[in-house]
């Protein structure tokens, strides 16, 4: 299934088209040096380690003025793409999901970081701490991995609250109910009121925790699969915007803690039988200018709020950086509120266009009668500008700190374009490729853990891998 190819400015059309080509022509590029397509069973010997670090670059990763020694040396001794194209909506939760599932949100339903909660009459809302069952609706290669009697393990991923295919975690909140919170306390790596403040704590300190309860995991429990997610960088990126001295700084930060994860593996005896997989969930945006289509729709008589807060939603935008979905909240059947929004909307400064239910499938995206949540309308930001939620006026303000960098953003732009390296067990050294998909790091992975799994919109990147040697 096609990503959500067309740029922001010119021709999007033709740029689109072009991008299908490209993509076809990378994927009939693949060559087969990778053992047989259909694993026997289970390789109960074999380890990978999936570290996404949020929001980095791949034009980052080419500026060789950034800090990040491990991240080229692993890329030396392994494989590298010059780019991860990812699916749309490029945000953290979807494209992690994409990451596990090897598929579009059509498939899996996940859009936002979180459930999107729907309430007549009412904004939407999106809920981070639903179950897993609830918000993603394909198989994960976790989910395969336990089932075929492999252990698994989780530092900080998303969409996988109380999954039970989940051997050991430490959870983005931790708490002292769970087993490796209470072994890291009783090893003296933290504390109670560590774990009762986690969440108030600096995304820096944080990181740093989770880097922590990663090597104790790899070290005490050695598992199969370990899905390891860092978020210093999107928080830099967000409030400083990318290519700042702040986010130089943030990614060498990085840098160590994905090397302090390589020794944690070397250390534990599992160097060899060990495939690292780095890769981040999307690029990042300058942002000069914020649109808030609400504050257009309130302006219409579409919303109504009082002391600063919404009583009244016959239509809302939800934002996502650089698109926003939109939602009519209340019964609609002559399309009247719709026909309102679109004439709101029409002429803002900073939409390039806005999507109908109809292209969809073109972006991955469900349609608005198989799943309640996307939106009516797709909005897609021009350059240099981003959504917000906000309801006052004007309708298009300034970028201050603390909101200078966005994603969101289709996936052709190059600047969203994302990082992937893989190195050791099953890796053939010295690969380079163009373009990779998010959706192919499932069914790669499964292929290096000797599992059956599809079907997927990605595929096998047979590119970077070898025979492991017998």
């Amino acid at each position: 299934m096609p990503s959500m190819t067309m740029t922001m400015t010119k021709s999007p059309v033709l740029r689109w088209s072009a991008a299908l080509i490209v993509s076809a022509a990378v994927a009939a590029s693949a060559t087969l040096r990778s053992a047989p397509q259909t694993p026997a069973a289970p390789d109960r010997t074999a380890h990978v380690v999936l570290i996404t670090l949020d929001g980095f670059p791949a034009l980052a990763l080419d500026d060789p003025t950034n800090a990040v020694p491990t991240l080229r040396k692993l890329a030396a001794r392994g494989a590298i793409a010059k780019r991860l194209r990812p699916i749309d909506p490029t945000v953290t939760w979807p494209n992690h999901t994409a990451m596990v599932t090897g598929v579009h949100p059509d498939r899996h339903r996940v859009l936002y970081n979180g459930l999107l909660v729907r309430e007549p009459g009412m904004p939407p809302r999106t809920e981070p701490w639903r179950d897993k069952a609830d918000m993603v609706k394909a198989p994960t290669v976790y989910d395969v991995a336990h089932a075929a009697g492999l252990t698994t393990a989780q530092v900080d991923w998303v969409a996988l609250w109380n999954a039970p295919t989940i051997t050991w975690e430490f959870r983005e909140r931790p708490s002292l109910n769970e087993s490796i919170p209470r072994e890291m306390v009783q090893a003296g790596a933290l504390t109670a009121d560590d774990v009762a403040q986690f969440g108030t704590r600096s995304i820096v300190w944080r990181d740093e925790i989770w880097t922590q309860a990663a090597e104790h995991i790899l070290r005490t429990h050695r598992p199969n699969l370990l899905l390891f997610h860092l978020l210093t960088l999107d928080s830099t990126h967000h409030r400083y915007g990318p290519g700042t001295l702040a986010a130089q700084a943030a990614m060498a930060h990085l840098d160590d803690q994905v090397a302090r994860i390589v020794k944690a593996v070397d250390e534990s005896g599992l160097s060899e039988r060990t495939t690292f997989i780095i890769a981040s969930d999307h690029g990042f945006k300058r942002v000069k200018r914020q649109v808030r289509p609400n504050a257009a729709l309130a302006q219409a008589g579409l919303i109504g709020a009082a002391d600063g807060k919404i009583t009244r939603a016959d239509a809302y935008v939800v934002p996502e950086g650089g698109t926003a979905f939109g939602f009519v909240t209340r019964p609609d059947p002559a399309g009247d509120v719709l026909r309102k929004v679109r004439a709101a909307l029409a002429g803002i400064e900073g939409i390039e266009r806005v999507v109908e239910p109809a292209d969809y499938p073109r972006y991955g995206l469900p349609s608005p009668a198989a799943s309640d949540q996307i939106g009516e309308l797709v909005l897609v930001a021009k350059d240099g500008y981003a959504f917000t939620g906000a309801v006052e006026l004007p309708v298009v303000v300034d970028a201050t700190e603390g909101s200078l960098g966005a994603h969101g953003y289709v996936t052709s732009d190059p600047d969203i374009q994302a990082i992937f390296i893989a190195a050791g067990r099953g890796i053939a050294s010295g690969t380079r490729l163009e373009t990779v998909n998010t959706i192919d790091i499932a069914p790669t992975i499964a292929r290096l853990l000797g599992l059956p799994f599809g079907p997927v919109d990605g595929r096998v990147l047979t590119d970077v891998l070898r025979v492991p040697a017998p």
